[in-house]
Protein backbone atom coordinates (compact mmCIF):
# COMPACT_ATOMS: atom_id res chain seq x y z
CA UNK A 1 0.00 0.00 0.00
CA UNK A 2 3.07 2.91 -0.59
CA UNK A 3 0.56 4.58 -2.12
CA UNK A 4 -2.05 5.37 0.47
CA UNK A 5 -1.27 7.28 3.59
CA UNK A 6 0.69 6.03 6.72
CA UNK A 7 -1.08 6.34 9.65
CA UNK A 8 -0.31 7.01 13.67
CA UNK A 9 -2.84 7.05 17.13
CA UNK A 10 -2.00 10.02 19.47
CA UNK A 11 -3.33 8.10 22.65
CA UNK A 12 -2.55 8.29 26.12
CA UNK A 13 -2.89 6.53 29.13
CA UNK A 14 -5.76 8.55 30.22
CA UNK A 15 -8.50 11.23 29.61
CA UNK A 16 -7.48 14.54 29.95
CA UNK A 17 -3.74 14.04 29.30
CA UNK A 18 -3.73 16.82 26.53
CA UNK A 19 -4.55 14.12 22.99
CA UNK A 20 -6.68 16.61 21.47
CA UNK A 21 -4.35 19.94 21.80
CA UNK A 22 -1.39 17.76 20.72
CA UNK A 23 -3.43 15.93 17.96
CA UNK A 24 -4.77 19.05 16.29
CA UNK A 25 -1.41 20.80 16.95
CA UNK A 26 0.66 18.24 15.06
CA UNK A 27 -2.10 17.83 12.36
CA UNK A 28 -1.86 22.14 11.63
CA UNK A 29 2.01 21.90 12.10
CA UNK A 30 2.35 18.84 9.42
CA UNK A 31 -0.27 20.69 7.09
CA UNK A 32 1.74 24.02 7.14
CA UNK A 33 4.73 21.49 5.86
CA UNK A 34 2.69 20.85 2.98
CA UNK A 35 1.24 17.25 3.92
CA UNK A 36 -2.13 16.25 3.24
CA UNK A 37 -3.54 15.31 6.79
CA UNK A 38 -6.09 13.25 7.14
CA UNK A 39 -7.89 12.90 11.20
CA UNK A 40 -9.86 10.52 12.51
CA UNK A 41 -11.16 9.58 16.58
CA UNK A 42 -11.44 6.06 17.61
CA UNK A 43 -14.84 5.45 19.55
CA UNK A 44 -17.72 7.83 20.11
CA UNK A 45 -17.22 11.21 19.85
CA UNK A 46 -19.14 13.94 18.05
CA UNK A 47 -16.90 16.53 19.39
CA UNK A 48 -13.01 15.71 18.26
CA UNK A 49 -13.44 15.41 14.70
CA UNK A 50 -14.95 18.62 14.02
CA UNK A 51 -11.70 20.47 15.58
CA UNK A 52 -9.71 17.71 13.38
CA UNK A 53 -12.06 18.92 10.27
CA UNK A 54 -10.71 22.93 11.27
CA UNK A 55 -6.88 22.02 11.81
CA UNK A 56 -6.29 19.31 8.60
CA UNK A 57 -9.34 21.27 6.30
CA UNK A 58 -10.43 17.75 5.47
CA UNK A 59 -12.83 15.64 6.89
CA UNK A 60 -12.52 13.47 10.28
CA UNK A 61 -14.49 10.16 10.87
CA UNK A 62 -14.78 7.94 13.79
CA UNK A 63 -13.46 4.43 14.43
CA UNK A 64 -15.16 2.38 16.91
CA UNK A 65 -14.15 -1.25 17.82
CA UNK A 66 -16.88 -1.93 19.68
CA UNK A 67 -19.72 -0.50 17.22
CA UNK A 68 -17.93 -1.22 13.40
CA UNK A 69 -16.48 -4.64 11.66
CA UNK A 70 -13.19 -5.05 11.39
CA UNK A 71 -14.68 -4.78 7.42
CA UNK A 72 -16.03 -1.69 7.96
CA UNK A 73 -12.92 0.12 10.11
CA UNK A 74 -10.52 -1.30 6.79
CA UNK A 75 -13.02 0.78 4.43
CA UNK A 76 -12.92 4.18 6.61
CA UNK A 77 -9.51 4.06 7.13
CA UNK A 78 -8.84 3.11 3.50
CA UNK A 79 -11.43 6.50 2.63
CA UNK A 80 -9.44 8.62 4.58
CA UNK A 81 -6.02 7.14 3.57
CA UNK A 82 -7.10 7.71 -0.01
CA UNK A 83 -7.33 11.44 -0.16
CA UNK A 84 -4.12 12.50 2.42
CA UNK A 85 -0.41 11.96 2.65
CA UNK A 86 -0.35 10.84 6.82
CA UNK A 87 -3.46 10.20 9.19
CA UNK A 88 -2.88 11.96 13.06
CA UNK A 89 -5.67 10.04 14.40
CA UNK A 90 -6.71 10.42 17.82
CA UNK A 91 -7.76 7.98 20.66
CA UNK A 92 -10.36 7.57 22.81
CA UNK A 93 -9.89 7.69 27.18
CA UNK A 94 -6.66 5.52 27.88
CA UNK A 95 -4.88 3.78 25.34
CA UNK A 96 -6.62 0.36 26.69
CA UNK A 97 -9.57 1.42 28.19
CA UNK A 98 -12.55 -0.47 26.87
CA UNK A 99 -15.53 -2.63 27.80
CA UNK A 100 -13.90 -5.21 30.54
CA UNK A 101 -15.37 -8.44 28.51
CA UNK A 102 -16.24 -8.93 25.10
CA UNK A 103 -14.63 -9.73 21.67
CA UNK A 104 -14.73 -6.04 20.84
CA UNK A 105 -13.64 -3.87 24.00
CA UNK A 106 -13.79 -0.59 21.86
CA UNK A 107 -10.15 0.41 22.83
CA UNK A 108 -7.70 1.99 21.08
CA UNK A 109 -4.97 -0.39 21.64
CA UNK A 110 -7.49 -2.58 19.49
CA UNK A 111 -7.76 0.16 16.40
CA UNK A 112 -4.20 0.52 16.68
CA UNK A 113 -3.41 -3.27 16.19
CA UNK A 114 -6.05 -3.70 13.66
CA UNK A 115 -5.16 -0.85 11.10
CA UNK A 116 -1.18 -1.36 12.06
CA UNK A 117 -0.73 2.40 12.94
CA UNK A 118 1.77 2.90 15.38
CA UNK A 119 1.09 4.93 18.98
CA UNK A 120 2.46 8.23 20.06
CA UNK A 121 2.02 8.35 23.78
CA UNK A 122 0.86 12.08 25.18
CA UNK A 123 1.58 12.07 28.71
CA UNK A 124 0.85 14.03 31.57
CA UNK A 125 3.67 15.54 33.25
CA UNK A 126 1.89 17.16 36.27
CA UNK A 127 3.29 16.09 39.32
CA UNK A 128 5.45 13.61 37.84
CA UNK A 129 8.61 13.37 36.70
CA UNK A 130 10.44 9.80 36.32
CA UNK A 131 7.53 7.95 36.82
CA UNK A 132 6.33 9.36 33.48
CA UNK A 133 9.34 6.89 31.82
CA UNK A 134 7.59 3.67 34.12
CA UNK A 135 3.93 4.45 32.57
CA UNK A 136 5.11 4.63 28.89
CA UNK A 137 7.20 0.94 29.34
CA UNK A 138 4.10 -0.14 31.09
CA UNK A 139 2.02 0.88 28.08
CA UNK A 140 4.43 -0.36 25.69
CA UNK A 141 5.00 -3.65 27.18
CA UNK A 142 1.44 -3.91 28.09
CA UNK A 143 0.15 -7.99 26.51
CA UNK A 144 -0.90 -7.81 23.24
CA UNK A 145 0.46 -3.77 23.02
CA UNK A 146 0.65 -2.41 19.22
CA UNK A 147 3.97 -0.50 18.60
CA UNK A 148 4.58 2.76 20.37
CA UNK A 149 6.67 4.71 18.08
CA UNK A 150 7.85 7.29 21.07
CA UNK A 151 6.23 9.81 23.74
CA UNK A 152 5.40 13.14 23.65
CA UNK A 153 5.38 15.00 27.41
CA UNK A 154 3.00 17.79 27.73
CA UNK A 155 2.90 20.55 30.75
CA UNK A 156 6.47 20.06 31.22
CA UNK A 157 7.08 23.08 33.93
CA UNK A 158 10.41 23.68 33.35
CA UNK A 159 13.79 22.59 32.09
CA UNK A 160 14.81 21.26 35.68
CA UNK A 161 11.60 19.09 35.30
CA UNK A 162 12.14 18.37 31.59
CA UNK A 163 15.84 16.84 32.88
CA UNK A 164 14.39 14.34 35.13
CA UNK A 165 12.16 13.26 32.75
CA UNK A 166 14.52 12.63 30.79
CA UNK A 167 16.40 10.87 32.91
CA UNK A 168 13.78 8.28 33.49
CA UNK A 169 13.08 7.97 29.76
CA UNK A 170 16.75 7.00 29.61
CA UNK A 171 16.02 3.41 31.25
CA UNK A 172 13.61 2.66 28.79
CA UNK A 173 13.29 1.73 25.23
CA UNK A 174 10.42 4.35 24.78
CA UNK A 175 11.92 7.63 22.54
CA UNK A 176 11.23 10.93 23.80
CA UNK A 177 9.83 12.97 20.65
CA UNK A 178 9.01 16.47 22.64
CA UNK A 179 7.70 18.41 25.34
CA UNK A 180 4.90 20.41 25.47
CA UNK A 181 5.29 23.42 27.99
CA UNK A 182 2.74 24.28 30.45
CA UNK A 183 0.84 26.95 28.69
CA UNK A 184 -2.75 28.47 29.74
CA UNK A 185 -2.87 29.68 26.35
CA UNK A 186 -3.35 25.79 24.72
CA UNK A 187 -6.18 25.27 26.76
CA UNK A 188 -9.73 24.30 25.30
CA UNK A 189 -13.18 25.85 26.98
CA UNK A 190 -15.04 22.63 28.09
CA UNK A 191 -18.63 21.68 29.00
CA UNK A 192 -20.60 19.08 30.46
CA UNK A 193 -20.41 16.73 27.57
CA UNK A 194 -16.77 17.44 26.84
CA UNK A 195 -14.95 20.52 24.77
CA UNK A 196 -16.80 23.30 23.30
CA UNK A 197 -17.48 22.28 19.18
CA UNK A 198 -15.50 24.16 17.45
CA UNK A 199 -18.01 26.16 15.93
CA UNK A 200 -18.65 27.49 18.55
CA UNK A 201 -15.20 28.44 19.82
CA UNK A 202 -14.23 31.96 20.04
CA UNK A 203 -10.73 32.23 17.28
CA UNK A 204 -10.39 28.57 16.33
CA UNK A 205 -7.93 29.13 13.89
CA UNK A 206 -6.15 31.18 15.69
CA UNK A 207 -6.18 28.78 18.76
CA UNK A 208 -5.04 26.50 16.78
CA UNK A 209 -2.37 28.02 15.07
CA UNK A 210 -1.15 28.70 18.16
CA UNK A 211 -1.13 25.16 19.20
CA UNK A 212 0.61 24.35 15.59
CA UNK A 213 3.33 27.19 16.63
CA UNK A 214 4.08 25.22 20.08
CA UNK A 215 4.18 21.39 18.42
CA UNK A 216 6.13 22.45 15.75
CA UNK A 217 8.97 24.41 18.31
CA UNK A 218 8.31 21.46 20.86
CA UNK A 219 8.15 18.33 18.99
CA UNK A 220 10.59 16.55 16.66
CA UNK A 221 8.03 16.20 13.31
CA UNK A 222 10.50 14.64 11.01
CA UNK A 223 10.35 11.86 13.87
CA UNK A 224 6.44 11.67 13.75
CA UNK A 225 6.35 11.61 10.19
CA UNK A 226 9.01 8.60 10.03
CA UNK A 227 7.68 6.92 12.95
CA UNK A 228 4.06 6.29 11.17
CA UNK A 229 3.28 2.96 9.69
CA UNK A 230 1.01 1.69 6.63
CA UNK A 231 -2.50 0.62 7.16
CA UNK A 232 -2.28 -3.25 7.65
CA UNK A 233 -3.18 -5.90 4.78
CA UNK A 234 -4.60 -9.21 5.07
CA UNK A 235 -1.61 -10.72 5.73
CA UNK A 236 -0.80 -8.09 8.90
CA UNK A 237 -3.82 -9.40 10.92
CA UNK A 238 -4.47 -8.24 14.26
CA UNK A 239 -3.14 -10.86 17.00
CA UNK A 240 -4.78 -8.56 19.61
CA UNK A 241 -6.89 -10.52 22.18
CA UNK A 242 -9.67 -8.18 22.04
CA UNK A 243 -10.92 -8.67 18.69
CA UNK A 244 -9.38 -11.04 16.17
CA UNK A 245 -10.36 -10.24 12.03
CA UNK A 246 -8.70 -9.71 9.12
CA UNK A 247 -8.44 -6.31 7.43
CA UNK A 248 -8.57 -5.68 3.46
CA UNK A 249 -5.98 -2.69 3.33
CA UNK A 250 -7.68 -2.54 -0.14
CA UNK A 251 -11.41 -2.27 0.87
CA UNK A 252 -12.37 1.50 -0.26
CA UNK A 253 -15.94 2.69 0.16
CA UNK A 254 -17.95 2.41 -3.09
CA UNK A 255 -21.21 4.13 -4.24
CA UNK A 256 -24.04 2.28 -3.07
CA UNK A 257 -27.62 1.93 -4.67
CA UNK A 258 -30.38 4.07 -4.10
CA UNK A 259 -32.10 2.15 -1.21
CA UNK A 260 -35.37 2.69 -2.60
CA UNK A 261 -34.80 1.07 -5.89
CA UNK A 262 -32.67 -1.62 -4.75
CA UNK A 263 -34.26 -4.57 -2.28
CA UNK A 264 -30.93 -5.63 -1.40
CA UNK A 265 -30.45 -2.22 0.59
CA UNK A 266 -33.50 -3.24 3.20
CA UNK A 267 -31.38 -3.74 6.24
CA UNK A 268 -27.81 -2.97 7.54
CA UNK A 269 -26.57 -6.26 7.52
CA UNK A 270 -26.68 -6.49 3.53
CA UNK A 271 -23.69 -5.49 1.49
CA UNK A 272 -23.62 -3.93 -2.21
CA UNK A 273 -20.43 -4.67 -4.37
CA UNK A 274 -18.28 -5.41 -1.44
CA UNK A 275 -19.48 -2.66 1.35
CA UNK A 276 -19.55 -2.83 4.37
CA UNK A 277 -22.72 -2.63 6.37
CA UNK A 278 -24.72 0.28 6.96
CA UNK A 279 -27.61 2.07 8.10
CA UNK A 280 -30.49 2.37 5.70
CA UNK A 281 -31.28 5.91 4.90
CA UNK A 282 -34.58 7.08 6.64
CA UNK A 283 -35.90 8.31 3.52
CA UNK A 284 -34.68 9.48 0.02
CA UNK A 285 -34.94 13.60 1.07
CA UNK A 286 -33.76 13.95 5.14
CA UNK A 287 -34.78 16.93 6.14
CA UNK A 288 -31.74 17.23 9.47
CA UNK A 289 -31.86 19.79 11.82
CA UNK A 290 -28.03 21.37 12.10
CA UNK A 291 -27.19 24.04 14.42
CA UNK A 292 -25.68 24.48 17.55
CA UNK A 293 -28.28 22.73 19.64
CA UNK A 294 -28.20 19.70 16.80
CA UNK A 295 -25.05 19.07 15.93
CA UNK A 296 -24.42 15.27 16.81
CA UNK A 297 -24.48 12.86 13.92
CA UNK A 298 -21.39 10.55 12.88
CA UNK A 299 -19.85 11.61 9.45
CA UNK A 300 -20.45 7.85 8.26
CA UNK A 301 -23.61 7.82 8.55
CA UNK A 302 -24.53 11.09 6.55
CA UNK A 303 -21.76 9.32 4.02
CA UNK A 304 -23.28 5.76 4.12
CA UNK A 305 -26.65 7.43 3.35
CA UNK A 306 -25.58 9.78 0.65
CA UNK A 307 -23.54 6.59 -1.19
CA UNK A 308 -26.98 5.40 -0.80
CA UNK A 309 -28.54 8.06 -2.76
CA UNK A 310 -30.73 9.72 0.17
CA UNK A 311 -30.34 13.53 0.13
CA UNK A 312 -29.45 15.95 3.25
CA UNK A 313 -31.67 19.02 3.64
CA UNK A 314 -30.23 20.93 6.46
CA UNK A 315 -32.61 23.32 8.53
CA UNK A 316 -31.91 25.67 11.53
CA UNK A 317 -34.58 25.00 14.36
CA UNK A 318 -32.69 27.61 16.18
CA UNK A 319 -33.05 29.82 13.43
CA UNK A 320 -36.99 29.28 13.86
CA UNK A 321 -36.58 26.87 10.85
CA UNK A 322 -39.30 24.46 9.88
CA UNK A 323 -38.30 21.22 8.55
CA UNK A 324 -38.19 21.59 4.48
CA UNK A 325 -41.99 20.21 3.18
CA UNK A 326 -40.39 18.35 0.19
CA UNK A 327 -38.34 16.07 2.53
CA UNK A 328 -40.35 12.56 3.32
CA UNK A 329 -38.06 12.27 6.99
CA UNK A 330 -36.72 14.51 9.71
CA UNK A 331 -33.42 13.64 11.66
CA UNK A 332 -33.08 15.46 14.75
CA UNK A 333 -29.59 14.63 16.12
CA UNK A 334 -28.31 15.09 19.28
CA UNK A 335 -26.51 18.22 20.58
CA UNK A 336 -27.19 20.93 23.25
CA UNK A 337 -31.10 21.58 23.55
CA UNK A 338 -30.78 22.54 26.83
CA UNK A 339 -28.94 25.49 26.91
CA UNK A 340 -31.10 26.61 23.85
CA UNK A 341 -34.30 25.62 25.55
CA UNK A 342 -36.01 28.77 26.03
CA UNK A 343 -35.25 29.41 22.69
CA UNK A 344 -36.54 26.73 20.68
CA UNK A 345 -39.78 26.59 22.93
CA UNK A 346 -40.20 29.89 21.40
CA UNK A 347 -39.74 29.75 18.04
CA UNK A 348 -43.39 28.55 17.27
CA UNK A 349 -42.64 28.31 13.17
CA UNK A 350 -40.02 25.08 14.10
CA UNK A 351 -42.36 23.75 16.31
CA UNK A 352 -45.63 24.06 14.33
CA UNK A 353 -43.66 23.00 11.20
CA UNK A 354 -42.35 20.03 12.96
CA UNK A 355 -45.78 19.20 14.25
CA UNK A 356 -47.53 19.53 11.05
CA UNK A 357 -44.37 16.98 9.05
CA UNK A 358 -45.17 14.65 11.84
CA UNK A 359 -48.79 13.76 10.91
CA UNK A 360 -47.75 12.38 7.37
CA UNK A 361 -44.21 11.48 7.15
CA UNK A 362 -41.67 10.01 9.70
CA UNK A 363 -39.62 11.92 12.40
CA UNK A 364 -36.39 11.08 14.55
CA UNK A 365 -35.08 12.21 17.31
CA UNK A 366 -31.71 11.03 19.03
CA UNK A 367 -30.80 12.05 22.47
CA UNK A 368 -31.10 16.04 22.16
CA UNK A 369 -33.05 15.37 19.44
CA UNK A 370 -35.17 13.42 21.75
CA UNK A 371 -36.08 15.47 24.35
CA UNK A 372 -37.14 18.37 22.01
CA UNK A 373 -39.56 15.77 20.30
CA UNK A 374 -41.14 14.95 24.05
CA UNK A 375 -43.73 17.16 26.16
CA UNK A 376 -41.11 19.38 28.40
CA UNK A 377 -37.72 19.97 28.55
CA UNK A 378 -36.58 22.03 32.55
CA UNK A 379 -33.37 23.15 32.24
CA UNK A 380 -30.02 22.95 34.68
CA UNK A 381 -32.38 26.04 36.61
CA UNK A 382 -35.32 24.36 36.97
CA UNK A 383 -37.27 26.33 34.47
CA UNK A 384 -39.65 23.80 32.47
CA UNK A 385 -39.80 24.63 28.67
CA UNK A 386 -42.99 23.28 26.60
CA UNK A 387 -41.45 21.43 23.81
CA UNK A 388 -42.79 19.90 20.54
CA UNK A 389 -45.39 17.61 22.58
CA UNK A 390 -44.71 14.79 19.97
CA UNK A 391 -43.80 11.52 22.01
CA UNK A 392 -44.98 11.05 26.19
CA UNK A 393 -41.59 11.78 27.86
CA UNK A 394 -40.70 14.68 29.73
CA UNK A 395 -37.07 15.29 30.67
CA UNK A 396 -34.77 17.46 33.42
CA UNK A 397 -31.12 18.81 34.21
CA UNK A 398 -31.97 19.56 37.14
CA UNK A 399 -30.75 16.32 39.18
CA UNK A 400 -28.09 15.75 36.58
CA UNK A 401 -26.87 12.03 35.95
CA UNK A 402 -24.34 10.80 34.32
CA UNK A 403 -25.74 8.07 31.57
CA UNK A 404 -22.19 6.61 29.36
CA UNK A 405 -21.44 3.86 27.41
CA UNK A 406 -21.52 1.48 24.91
CA UNK A 407 -25.25 -0.17 23.61
CA UNK A 408 -26.72 -2.99 22.05
CA UNK A 409 -30.57 -2.02 20.70
CA UNK A 410 -33.09 -4.13 19.41
CA UNK A 411 -35.79 -2.18 17.99
CA UNK A 412 -39.48 -3.77 19.38
CA UNK A 413 -41.42 -1.76 16.95
CA UNK A 414 -40.21 -1.11 12.98
CA UNK A 415 -39.13 2.62 12.59
CA UNK A 416 -38.18 4.47 9.29
CA UNK A 417 -34.37 2.99 9.28
CA UNK A 418 -34.57 -0.53 11.20
CA UNK A 419 -37.09 -3.27 11.12
CA UNK A 420 -38.64 -4.13 13.93
CA UNK A 421 -36.49 -7.47 15.88
CA UNK A 422 -33.22 -5.98 14.08
CA UNK A 423 -30.35 -4.28 16.66
CA UNK A 424 -27.99 -1.81 16.27
CA UNK A 425 -24.68 -0.90 17.99
CA UNK A 426 -24.14 2.65 19.38
CA UNK A 427 -24.00 4.35 22.61
CA UNK A 428 -25.21 6.49 24.95
CA UNK A 429 -23.83 9.93 26.55
CA UNK A 430 -26.30 12.18 28.44
CA UNK A 431 -26.62 14.29 31.51
CA UNK A 432 -30.99 14.33 31.47
CA UNK A 433 -33.29 12.23 33.39
CA UNK A 434 -36.89 11.03 32.65
CA UNK A 435 -38.91 13.06 34.58
CA UNK A 436 -42.31 11.72 33.61
CA UNK A 437 -43.75 10.47 30.46
CA UNK A 438 -45.23 7.07 29.37
CA UNK A 439 -42.65 3.66 30.16
CA UNK A 440 -39.65 2.99 27.43
CA UNK A 441 -41.25 0.89 24.63
CA UNK A 442 -39.23 1.79 21.57
CA UNK A 443 -36.22 -0.46 22.24
CA UNK A 444 -34.75 -3.30 24.10
CA UNK A 445 -31.72 -2.42 25.65
CA UNK A 446 -28.40 -4.07 26.54
CA UNK A 447 -24.94 -2.35 27.93
CA UNK A 448 -21.81 -3.14 25.68
CA UNK A 449 -20.94 -6.23 27.65
CA UNK A 450 -24.70 -7.83 27.04
CA UNK A 451 -26.13 -6.86 30.37
CA UNK A 452 -29.94 -5.92 30.18
CA UNK A 453 -31.22 -2.58 30.74
CA UNK A 454 -34.72 -1.07 30.80
CA UNK A 455 -36.59 -0.97 27.67
CA UNK A 456 -35.92 2.26 26.44
CA UNK A 457 -37.44 5.24 23.89
CA UNK A 458 -40.56 6.03 22.76
CA UNK A 459 -42.45 5.65 19.33
CA UNK A 460 -46.12 7.47 18.40
CA UNK A 461 -47.24 7.79 14.93
CA UNK A 462 -44.55 8.54 12.49
CA UNK A 463 -42.35 10.11 15.61
CA UNK A 464 -40.20 7.76 17.46
CA UNK A 465 -36.96 8.68 19.62
CA UNK A 466 -34.75 7.34 21.91
CA UNK A 467 -31.37 8.66 24.03
CA UNK A 468 -29.70 6.23 21.81
CA UNK A 469 -26.81 7.39 19.64
CA UNK A 470 -26.18 4.75 16.33
CA UNK A 471 -22.97 4.32 15.28
CA UNK A 472 -23.37 1.11 12.75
Amino acid sequence: MTDMARGLIVAAPRSGSGKTVVTIGLQRALSRRGLRIGGAKTGPDYIDPAFHAVATGRPSCNLDGFAMTPAMIAALAAGIAAEADLIVAEGAMGLYDGLASGAATGATADIAAMLGWPVLLVLDASGAAQSLAAVAHGLASFPGAPPVMGAIVNRCASPRHRRMIEAGFARTSVPLLGFVPTDTRLEMPSRHLGLVQAGETADLDARIEAMADCVAAHVDLDAVVAGAGSLAGPDQRSSSPRRRGSINSNVALPALRVASLDPRLRGDDERVDGAPPFLRPPGERIAIARDAAFAFLYPHLLDGWRRAGAEMLWFSPLADEAPPEDADACWLPGGYPELHAGRLAGNARFLGGLRRFAQTRPVHGECGGYMVLGQSLTDADGIRHAMAELLPVETSFTQRKLNLGYRHVTWREATSFAEAGQTHRGHEFHYATVTGGAPGNLAEMADGEGNPLPPAGHRAGHVSGSFFHLIA
